[in-house]
């Protein structure tokens, strides 16, 4: 790993993403928040302002959860699909360089757009008057960035051996089951069959538990876990990263084009 090289790489995609218009998404954001200000106290007279709180964050999520699949799945997809990248592997990169340079492009671009999507949010509070927990909100914020961090590595680590499609039925497939894996261990106690239970649990060990970094609910009415248990989830969170990364490095160096 060269970190001069891996940065050009980080510096492009970042370049290009931003390119394609996703910063569009951020005005989106917007003009959907103001819509939900003016519509919200027509349907929900007593209750708009705590809707308010949690569609703003249910909007972030869902915006940050399609660029991070969408994009991810075709990151490293659409350079083999159109050739390009027996151009990057002839040159002196290292394949291990091209992914962590591609991973941590897009993560880039989606900090950018979680702070500012965050940041129109927290104003069209403040000039609605709307009261909320500032610190939670913020925290909030960053577990989602982490989260959709982990999801671009998921998308990627999918998109490097199969088609962009499947690589994207794939990520949604783990975002889903991931939300719920700790239900999934339920379901199968409950079910009281071994078979079950053991495929649970198996479910469970693999997927990602990405409920350990939702904090929706809990910022929304300001009780956020404690400060042990939130670093316990953000190491948590950057150790998956860290081995999806080694394993799409792994089976795109097993790979020959």
């Amino acid at each position: 790993m060269n970190a001069a090289r891996t940065l050009v790489i980080t510096t492009n995609v970042f370049r290009e993403v931003m390119r394609d218009r996703v910063l569009y998404l951020i005005g989106l954001f917007a003009l959907f928040l103001i819509a939900c200000v003016r519509l919200l106290p027509e349907i929900a007279a007593t209750t708009d302002q705590k809707i308010l709180l949690d569609v703003g964050l249910a909007a972030m999520s869902l915006l940050g959860l399609v660029i991070a699949v969408f994009v991810g799945t075709g990151l490293i997809n659409k350079e083999i699909e159109k050739h390009t990248v027996l151009v990057l592997i002839a040159k002196p990169i290292s394949r291990a360089e091209l992914i962590v340079g591609k991973h941590l492009g897009l993560s880039a671009v989606l900090a950018v757009l979680v702070a500012a999507m965050t940041a129109i949010y927290m104003a069209v509070l403040v000039v609605d008057r709307v009261a909320f927990p500032v610190g939670s909100i913020l925290v909030s914020s960053v577990y989602l960035f982490l989260q959709l961090s982990l999801l671009t590595a998921v998308a990627i680590a999918f998109g490097v051996f199969t088609s962009s499609l499947l690589a994207t039925l794939l990520t949604f497939a783990v975002y889903f089951m991931g939300n719920f894996s700790r239900d999934l261990v339920t379901l199968g106690a409950l079910s009281q069959n071994p078979a079950v239970e053991n495929l649970t649990k198996s479910l469970y060990l693999i997927l990602p538990d990405l409920a350990r970094l939702d904090l929706k609910n809990q910022a929304v009415y300001g009780q956020l876990p404690g400060l042990n248990l939130l670093l316990e989830n953000a190491g948590y969170g950057i150790l998956y990263i860290i081995v999806l990364l080694a394993i799409a490095t792994l089976i795109f160096s097993l790979r020959e084009f």
